[in-house]
């Protein structure tokens, strides 16, 4: 459940409290964009990095951005306070008000912002990985963008949960090893850590960017197919939210028995690199 208080423009109000009309394109349209943050000891971690990504998507589905990241951010901060949630989840959403077929009065806005807060999901330990097929289409001019138009991954998560899956491994049209419905995916094969490239279809996340680009532990771009995850030494998902998380099965493949040990010292090198970062932004 979402916390008492939700940031919508500039106010932050009770969620429980209308702000949205019928007619407003981005809400029954799901025109915009959205991300997900991990709020640290009150701070939005890697806050750049998902305005950054923002923009960009926002900018390939035509909804304009707030004016100025700063303010944004600092709006964000005053809502974890009023919520009281220094360690929590977070999403922000960036709608279109006007425009499409059905346009209705909007709020006067050329897009609303609606920011919300929640509690961290209980630690698994670990995860299981149902497989789909056909699940990213990488040649989409829209692939890798984070929309407001969720609704097929939400379906794929809700069927691999029924079926007794944590999430589904997504496949592109060449059979191709894509993402997962909101973490992307890693392997370790012969102590090197592969991840699909962003050619694969893959969603652009801000902890695999980090991993990529900041961490002492070198990490690969590199096509991957399911038989890669099922002969890797280690397989392990990475979201915003979970930072990593192993995987020990996918469909009806058992994965190998293992401790993770790569993956425990790049979840080590990443939390040394969000305390460095909460320390420079406090």
């Amino acid at each position: 459940m979402i916390h008492r208080f939700v940031l919508h423009n500039d106010a932050i109000i009770p969620s429980d409290e209308a702000v949205l009309r019928p007619g407003q394109v981005g809400l029954f349209s799901g025109w915009g964009v959205f991300s997900t943050l991990r709020i640290y000891r009150g701070i939005p971690f890697a806050f750049e990095r998902h305005w950054e990504r923002l923009a960009r998507d926002a900018a390939l589905l035509h909804v304009e951005m707030p004016p100025s990241r700063d303010e944004l951010r600092s709006k964000l901060i005053e809502l974890v306070v009023r919520n009281g949630c220094p360690e929590a989840k977070m999403r922000v959403n960036v709608m279109r008000s006007q425009g499409g077929l059905f346009e209705g009065p909007g709020s006067g806005r050329a897009s609303d912002v609606v920011a919300f807060t929640a509690d961290l999901n209980s630690d698994p330990g670990s995860v299981e990985l149902a497989l789909q097929p056909h699940g990213r289409d990488s040649k989409s001019k829209f692939a890798g963008t984070k929309t407001l138009s969720w609704a097929h991954n939400l379906t794929l998560f809700e069927s691999a949960q029924r079926a007794g899956f944590a999430d589904a491994l997504l496949l592109n049209e060449r059979g191709e090893v894509s993402e997962c419905t909101s973490a992307n995916v890693f392997v370790v094969t012969d102590g090197v850590t592969l991840t699909p490239p962003l050619a694969s279809g893959s969603l652009p996340g801000v902890t695999r960017a980090v991993m990529l680009e900041e961490l002492a532990e070198p990490v690969e771009e590199r096509v991957l197919y399911p038989d890669d995850l099922y002969a890797a030494d280690e397989v392990f998902i990475t979201s915003s939210t979970r930072e990593l998380m192993p995987v020990t099965r996918i469909g009806d493949r058992s994965l190998k028995s293992t401790d993770w040990p790569v993956m425990h010292c790049l979840r080590l090198c990443l939390r040394e690199y969000i305390d460095n970062y909460l320390k420079a932004v406090q």
